[in-house]
């Protein structure tokens, strides 16, 4: 590798884990505009959302100007690769936070109705799989990536159980359905949320190992052994 290549490949790592910190704390300010109700912290969510939308199409330049100058070819190659399907991930996450802020938002601004059991849990798995996703890449941990990988089945039960609850709720309140839907949405975006930290852990591992786990790490409803592969 030339100095040349090493240091941009050091900095579109360095610029795309800015991006991250952005987004994680999105997600977590969304959150917790919705636990605190507080509109005024979801409205910075969904302001900030814009940096986070030109970071992305930064570093995506930055990605292809990498590729057109050095021609990377092998793990160097596989990294852009991966950094490039990153970059796109955490825009969405982004853009889901903002789903969620203008959820607590809005509820903020109603009576307070209790949230379903399994949100906050659902909540604390979906961020944790989003910084342990970031932490993999930034350590190129393998392992670490294949365990955010075996999480996200467990979100989907939690969204399955808020959704079942919600519903049940709302034939016994049908006059809260308004706000009780808000809830669904919720839940539905923390789970795309989870899909995306999945998304990265498989890219961590095709920098990792190689090789593309995708379709084969997760098995869906239920969880599955992970196939193990050797290093490179």
């Amino acid at each position: 590798m030339t100095k040349h290549l090493r240091n941009d490949l050091e900095r579109l790592e360095r610029d795309l884990l800015t991006e991250g910190a952005l987004v994680e704390e999105a997600v977590r300010k969304a959150i917790q505009a919705l636990l605190e109700r507080r509109p005024e912290l979801a409205r910075d969510v969904i302001d900030g959302d814009r940096i986070i939308d030109l970071r992305e199409v930064e570093i995506e330049e930055e990605c292809l100007k990498v590729l057109a100058l050095h021609q990377p070819v092998a793990t160097d190659l596989r990294f852009i690769a991966a950094c490039l399907k990153i970059n796109n991930d955490l825009e969405r996450v982004g853009d889901l936070a903002v789903n969620i802020a203008e959820r607590a938002a809005s509820l903020a601004t109603t009576t307070p109705i209790p949230q379903p059991k399994q949100l906050r849990s659902m909540m604390e798995q979906t961020t944790r799989m989003l910084r342990e996703s970031l932490d993999a890449f930034v350590n190129e941990d393998g392992e670490r990536a294949r365990a955010v990988c075996l999480e996200d089945d467990q979100v989907d039960r939690y969204n399955r159980e808020v959704i079942l609850e919600t519903v049940d709720n709302m034939k016994r309140s049908p006059e809260s359905i308004d706000r009780l839907v808000q809830f669904v949405s919720i839940s539905r975006n923390l789970e795309r949320i989870a899909d995306h930290a999945t998304n990265i852990a498989e890219d961590v591992l095709y920098v990792v190992k190689g090789e593309i786990v995708r379709h084969r790490v997760r098995s869906k409803p239920g969880p599955s052994p992970v196939p193990r592969t050797s290093s490179r």
